[in-house]
């Protein structure tokens, strides 16, 4: 098995206890924030290192350092060229904007991340990465909760990532970075 940056992609294993997960809530765009974009919407690390700030200024404390370049924050406010942000555990405060990059990535199941930390699962939770985008579709590998894996499109239903070397097809409700419903193109 190939580990990459702490995650696994399983190929040709058993998908197992990753049917029937619940679904991540559907969030549609409120208002415009200042810089004339939808509110709330996704976006992604630029650096390895982003400060995340309990206020909108560098005269704010440091609450957290997110280490993890391409990881998906949600932007839920802005004040000047400061977006308040949501990471998938719920954290959240306040990053510069030039930190961020409209690339789009997420994190698979990390709901399940959480449940397998407080004594849920004693297996790996994982997602089929599929040829095509059909529950019938033949598996080409198996993510496992919390890999990191870039968005190349999503159908409303259906996302076509790359993660690992892989490319393929994944749910879009077992990814968090992508609403529900959502197209990207």
């Amino acid at each position: 098995m190939d580990r990459v940056l702490g995650a696994v992609v399983l190929v040709s294993a058993v998908l197992g206890a990753a049917s029937g997960l619940a679904a991540q809530p559907a969030a549609e765009p409120q208002s415009l924030g200042a810089s004339g974009l939808a509110l709330p919407r996704f976006a992604s690390l630029k650096s390895d290192r982003v400060n995340l700030r309990q206020g909108p200024g560098t005269d704010y404390p440091t609450a957290w350092i997110f280490r993890r370049a391409g990881l998906p924050v949600e932007i839920v406010k802005e004040f000047d060229s400061w977006r308040q942000v949501r990471d998938a555990e719920g954290t959240t405060g306040w990053v510069l904007g030039s930190m961020l990059s409209g690339r789009r990535t997420a994190v698979v199941l990390p709901w399940e991340l959480k449940a397998s930390q407080s004594g849920g699962a004693s297996q790996p939770v994982s997602a089929a990465l599929r040829d095509d985008d059909s529950d019938t579709a033949r598996p080409l590998a198996y993510v496992e909760a919390g890999v990191l894996a870039s968005i190349i499109s999503c159908d409303g239903r259906w996302c076509r990532i790359s993660v690992s070397g892989f490319r393929g097809y994944i749910e879009q409700v077992k990814l968090w970075g992508a609403y529900q419903g959502e197209v990207i193109r």
